[in-house]
Parts: structure tokens; C-alpha cells; sequence
């Protein structure tokens, strides 16, 4: 039995504001704690240009030896994609006249099919299943999506191991919203911990009656990787903050008969407390801020 597309209503937005409360966490005192303190430093620092550069020229000669090797580092990693962009094609070397003929704009590449059977899919009608529930479209199935694998260097005890493994962390949410196998993400939260239970419970409601795909979380911005002092916060000992700048759209969700497509983006703030526990990386705690201007 074939039925015509559902949920034709506009979302408003108190639908958007509802979906976003049910499916993430958004209140989580130390999470805020560690916030409120970074945004205290951040007030802190020496205000306009001058007093930042002051700032900068005055440290140690041993400092300075750094940012001397930092500076030559960045001069020669511009110099050498500078050198293998002329030797790919990509752009001209400096004062040289590009041709005619490599000015000549290339044809057009066809869109790929895979676009086109969406819209088809979502334009069109859903198979009814046994369950009663609309039939997953095959093109999206869970099995589509790869499980993210840990990168060797998020297991070691390091701030940039922390801060890989919350990237990894994110990847397992992303995974588990798409297919409803929250096993990886279980494996790197501690069980207990809210941020952790609240989205395990919110994607096991959503695939006890229908399904999700299309979501997709990127980090645009990395704000902070730092200890989290133990004394101040009452954090576990090795713990390191890790606070992203993300881009989410939630993907289109079925509900037993009821489409609804939630594939605009907006933006949050995530905050995460990674511990190094048992020779892993673990999150301890954890919360999302939505961007109100988004």
C-alpha cells in the first residue's frame, strides 16, 4: 500500500524549539561553570591591538625561540602549497599570464544520482511495513553509514588525544542519530552521566517507532582544549575541557506515519569534559548550547 507524502503543515517555530529540547540536553551546571570561567579569561585579556601585541613580545627568550620555529613552520608550509598548487595546474606562478586555453572554463559535471533518487524518494509516496511504521527509503538505510573508528592518537594521554576523541565522540552521536546503534557512543561516556542517558533514551524513542537519517553535525570552530582544574570545578583528576563551535542539521525523521524534515542548519555550542580513565578517554560530562541567532 502506497501513501502520499505526510506532514505537509509548515514547522513552526515552536515545533523547531520542541524537537530541539526533546532530542539534546541543554542544562548542565559544571558544563556552564567551565563556560562562564572561560568567558571571564577571555574578558581578561589585554584589550586592543597594541596591548595585545605588548603582551605577546613580552615573554621568556625561551618562548621566543618557539615562536620564531612557529613562524618559519608557517612560512614554509604557504611557500610549499604556494610550489604544488603551480605544479598541479591549480593557480599561475607569480607574474606569469595564464593562456587562453587554461582559462577555458570546464563543461559542467551532472548532478550526482544519488541527489536525485532523495528528492524522488521524498517526493513520492512510503511503503506502509508490517509494523505499521513507513518504510525506511533503501538509498538511506542504516547500513549506508560507516562506524566511525577511534584515531590511534585519541588513545593517548595527551590534550590532543582528548581532544580527538571528542571529535570522535560526536562522530558516535552522529552514528547513533542515523542508525540507532548507540553502542559507540556508549563505549567513550561513562554510563551515569546525564548528558550520555539523555540522548541514548531520546534515539532508542525514536527508533522504537520509526527512523532518522540525514543528520549531520560539523565543527566549525574549535574554542578551547584545557586542563579543567580539579579544585575549582570538582572535576576527576585528568580531565580536559574540549569546547567545539558546531553546524547541525537534524535530518528527516519518521514517526510511525508522520514524515518531518528538519534538514535547515543551525548553530550550538558544545562543551565537553573528556577524563583519561583506565588508559582511555572517557566523557564525564558533557552539554549543548543552542545559538540563539541561528
Amino acid at each position: 500500500m502506497m501513501v502520499l507524502p505526510l506532514s505537509e503543515r509548515p514547522v513552526t517555530e515552536e515545533d523547531e524549539e520542541q524537537f530541539r529540547r526533546e532530542s539534546m540536553p541543554r542544562k548542565y551546571t559544571l558544563r556552564q561553570r567551565w563556560a562562564d570561567y572561560r568567558a571571564e579569561a577571555r574578558a581578561n585579556r589585554p584589550k586592543g591591538a597594541k596591548a595585545r601585541v605588548r603582551a605577546w613580545l613580552h615573554v621568556e627568550p625561551f618562548y621566543w625561540g618557539m615562536r620564531a620555529a612557529y613562524v618559519v613552520l608557517v612560512v614554509g608550509a604557504v611557500f610549499a602549497v604556494y610550489i604544488n598548487g603551480i605544479a598541479n595546474g591549480w593557480w599561475h606562478a607569480w607574474g606569469e599570464k595564464p593562456t587562453v586555453a587554461a582559462t577555458t572554463t570546464p563543461a559542467a559535471r551532472p548532478a550526482p544520482s544519488v541527489s536525485s533518487s532523495t528528492d524522488a524518494a521524498m517526493s513520492g509516496g512510503y511503503q506502509i511495513g508490517p509494523d505499521g511504521v513507513l518504510v525506511r527509503p533503501a538509498e538511506h538505510a542504516a547500513s549506508t553509514y560507516t562506524k566511525p573508528e577511534l584515531p590511534e592518537e585519541a588513545k593517548e594521554n595527551t590534550e590532543r588525544g582528548a581532544e580527538l576523541a571528542a571529535e570522535y565522540l560526536l562522530d558516535t552521536l552522529t552514528y547513533a542519530w542515523n542508525t540507532g546503534d548507540t553502542q559507540p557512543f556508549e563505549d567513550i561516556t561513562q554510563p551515569g552521566e546525564n548528558f550520555r542517558e539523555t540522548y541514548i533514551q531520546n534515539i532508542n524513542n525514536i527508533y522504537s517507532k520509526g527512523w532518522l537519517f540525514g543528520n549531520n553535525s560539523t565543527i566549525t570552530n574549535i574554542v578551547a582544549v584545557e586542563p579543567v582544574s580539579v579544585e575549582k570545578f570538582h572535576v576527576e583528576p585528568n580531565t580536559i575541557g574540549v569546547a567545539f563551535e558546531i553546524e547541525t542539521e537534524d535530518g528527516i525523521a519518521c514517526t510511525r506515519q508522520k514524515i518531518t524534515n528538519r534538514t535547515s542548519k543551525y548553530k550550538a555550542d558544545l562543551d565537553l569534559f573528556m577524563t583519561w580513565k583506565n588508559g582511555r578517554w572517557i566523557l564525564t560530562d558533557g552539554g549543548v548550547d543552542f545559538d540563539v541567532e541561528s
